[in-house]
């Protein structure tokens, strides 16, 4: 399956939080998306990991994605190494998408700024001929595949972003799909230990960030990402 854009997370939820707006947008306007979550989640304070997969599905549906994997790496520990490199080529030969979205380049959980150069790496090493992978219980080998652009959506931290996605009527499907998560986010109901993004504060957070970045631009609501290359236009009409 080609896909248009794949967005990377390292954990379960990290692309509907960063992304959801563009994600849900997106595929409105008849694109493909699809999700390859690096790990399960498994050391988080709440739920468990066959929770948040279950959780992950859900929110799938919610967004409309066309397909949605989980790499199995190990949560917290995984590295920026060949191993897991090449697991991230293989996915990026298998759905050839034109834009790839990854983690924080900086970020408070360690696995979100380490998710970002391993994917980053990747989808550069992923367009060299001379590095061979094959999918599993599939003996053709894949074809090489280089995404036109990498760009990292923006997490806990309020980084700067390098340009802001209008994402205007879509933060309603945005939260619906961060909610499908509710193991993870604000339950009153929940008897589990809070953690910073269990609070009410953290949740209404999702809203009030995406209402500063539109405030910004003239829009109701926008997400914000940065890019490690120069962005250009094709004419100055396209800059709103």
């Amino acid at each position: 399956m080609k896909l248009d854009i794949l967005v990377f997370g390292a954990h379960p939820d990290d692309a509907e939080l960063g992304a959801g707006g563009t994600i849900a947008k997106e595929i409105a306007q008849g694109k493909k998306v699809g999700i390859v979550d690096l790990t399960r989640g498994e050391l988080g304070t709440r739920g468990s990991a066959e929770i948040r997969s279950e959780e992950a599905d859900a929110s799938a549906k919610i967004l409309g994605i066309s397909v949605r994997e989980n790499l199995g790496f190990a949560d917290g520990f995984f590295t920026n190494d060949k191993e897991h490199q090449l697991e991230i080529i293989k996915m990026i030969r298998k759905f050839r998408p034109e834009i790839v979205l990854c983690n924080a380049v900086d970020d408070r959980h360690i696995d979100h700024g380490r998710g970002a150069k391993l994917v980053h790496d990747a989808c550069f090493l992923s367009g060299l001929v001379k590095i061979e992978t094959f999918l599993e219980n599939d003996q053709k080998k894949q074809l090489v595949w280089r995404p036109k652009n990498v760009y990292h959506y923006i997490q806990w931290k309020n980084l700067e972003p390098d340009f802001v996605v209008d994402v205007t009527g879509f933060l309603n499907k945005k939260k619906e799909a961060i909610l499908a998560y509710s193991s993870q986010f604000h339950d009153p109901k929940s008897s589990e230990p809070e953690t910073p993004i269990s609070s009410v504060n953290f949740l209404d957070s999702v809203e009030y960030r995406a209402r500063d970045l539109g405030r910004l631009v003239g829009v109701d609501h926008a997400e914000g990402f940065t890019t490690e290359k120069q962005i250009a236009v094709k004419n100055l009409d396209d800059i709103f």
